[in-house]
């Protein structure tokens, strides 16, 4: 197995919001914030290639939409998610399997380009790949209720479906094991409805995509719970079982949206569970080996 970071851009974020009710003077010491009040945060993804399947998990924001809606998220950053594929040694037309952890636009808007902007033509980026969402938060996202409307795009959805390269993972419990060689998928649905977190075994070592259940390691407190999660009360209980089993079981938590942070592990302290250690994934892989 072989994992590559997919750097994708970053993006500005109100802090206010991405912590909910924690006061600014507690979460500014792990994101400080601009003139603004906004926060800088990634948009991080991660390819897999196991056997004869390259995985891509999520594809950041994409270029598609308007000026006035990139206005809104402050883009910046080199890298793109084509460059960093490329980088990683690969092409598009390579992935075999788009793993979308949930559709909300910084998550999928990379998985859909135009094909023909003047007659309003959209296709799918990956040509050759399995698009993978879940039956739950499909339907969820295809029929918006009115608090998630500006996050789930249509033009960023119906192609996908369109096209037929969509599969449903299935979600018998909150764990299904074995979705693909290596990776097990649990579901949380507290940020969205049955968001889908995979859990890959890298040479016996797990290391889990936190997607929007720990967007960074500012996140860690329990009580840390974005402003846009739909059921805060289940992200704290979801948090709470789940950061738990985490650090007594050594997981290694890749953050897609920590701007400094791409890997982090727990420790149990008397506050509760906090940081122990933070990685870049190339160094912690090496060490793995």
């Amino acid at each position: 197995m072989k994992l590559s970071v997919i750097n994708t851009g970053y993006f500005k974020l109100d802090g206010g919001a991405m912590f909910g009710v924690v006061p600014k003077k507690l979460w500014a010491k792990t994101n400080p914030a601009d003139q603004n009040n906004l926060c800088t945060w990634a948009m991080r993804s991660l390819l897999i290639e196991d056997d004869n399947r390259l995985i891509l998990i999520d594809t950041g924001i994409g270029n598609k939409q308007n000026d006035k809606f990139f206005s809104h998220y402050h883009l910046h950053g080199e890298d793109s998610l084509e460059s960093s594929i490329d980088k990683a040694g690969y092409s598009l037309d390579e992935i075999t399997d788009v793993f979308l952890t949930h559709l909300h636009f910084d998550h999928c808007g990379g998985a859909v380009k135009w094909k023909n902007k003047e007659n309003m033509i959209l296709e799918p980026v990956f040509k050759n790949a399995t698009y993978w969402s879940n039956e739950n938060h499909w339907n969820w996202a295809a029929d918006p209720n009115p608090r998630e409307k500006a996050s789930f795009l249509k033009e960023n959805i119906s192609p996908i479906k369109e096209s037929g390269q969509l599969k449903f993972i299935d979600r018998n419990s909150q764990l299904t094991k074995n979705v693909f060689k290596n990776i097990d998928v649990f579901f949380a649905d507290g940020h969205t409805e049955s968001q889908m977190i995979p859990i890959i075994n890298y040479n016996g070592q797990k290391i889990v995509f936190m997607a929007d259940l720990l967007p960074s390691v500012g996140h860690i407190p329990i009580p840390y719970v974005m402003g846009y999660d739909t059921r805060p009360l289940k992200t704290l209980a979801e948090k709470d079982f789940f950061l738990k089993l985490f650090q007594e079981n050594n997981y290694l938590l890749f953050l897609q949206h920590d701007s400094v942070n791409e890997c982090c592990t727990l420790k149990s302290t008397e506050k509760g569970i906090r940081l122990k250690s933070s990685h870049k994934l190339a160094d912690f892989l090496l060490n793995a080996q």
